[in-house]
């Protein structure tokens, strides 16, 4: 009987370990954000959201004015122009053009525009509802991590994005 107990016991803290480890979130991470000549504009804090990923800004020495922020396929920032960061993280090949429906690309935060202050700065949360932290594809960990990019202003410009004034890269914590 005390075998039994022992065994039984063994059993429920393996299964409460498995259990309590698919609870356990990822610490947040933080992106260092850049501009075209290299130098800091603030920092980005992301952390896990029962929806998505949280993107927690502070921002710094910015052009005033509203502008687009997304997250990019790659985990590179190289200035000036950050193309190396890539095009929208788009892991299931959504229609880019579709922001007004469900098939949005995952790097896409819809109805979100990053107002900076007349005084170059910004303090503000949004959720991006199409990544994760997790192992899925549209993980912002994925292929080696991702990038945020911030654009120069908030209006599509011809057939392309606007130009990108602000890099960081996603990578997962080590």
């Amino acid at each position: 009987m005390t075998r039994l107990i022992g065994i039984v016991a063994a059993f429920l803290v393996i299964l409460g370990t498995s259990v309590f480890a698919q609870h356990v979130t990822t610490r947040p991470v933080a992106v260092d954000l850049i501009n075209a000549q290299g130098k800091s504009v603030g920092t980005a804090l992301l952390s896990e959201a029962p929806n998505g990923v949280k993107i927690k800004l502070d921002i710094k020495n910015l052009p005033p004015g509203p502008h687009f922020m997304h997250i990019h396929e790659f985990p590179k920032c190289d200035p000036p122009d950050f193309k190396s960061a890539g095009s929208h993280f788009n892991p299931t090949g959504e229609d880019h053009g579709a922001h007004d429906h469900m098939g949005v690309p995952a790097g896409d935060i819809p109805n979100f525009v990053l107002t900076v202050n007349p005084d170059g700065t910004a303090h503000t949360s949004i959720v991006a509802p199409g990544v994760t932290f997790g192992s899925e594809k549209n993980s912002v960990f994925s292929n080696g991590g991702t990038s945020i990019i911030i654009h120069a202003v908030a209006v599509e410009v011809s057939a392309s994005a606007p130009p990108r004034i602000a890099c960081g890269v996603i990578t997962r914590p080590q």
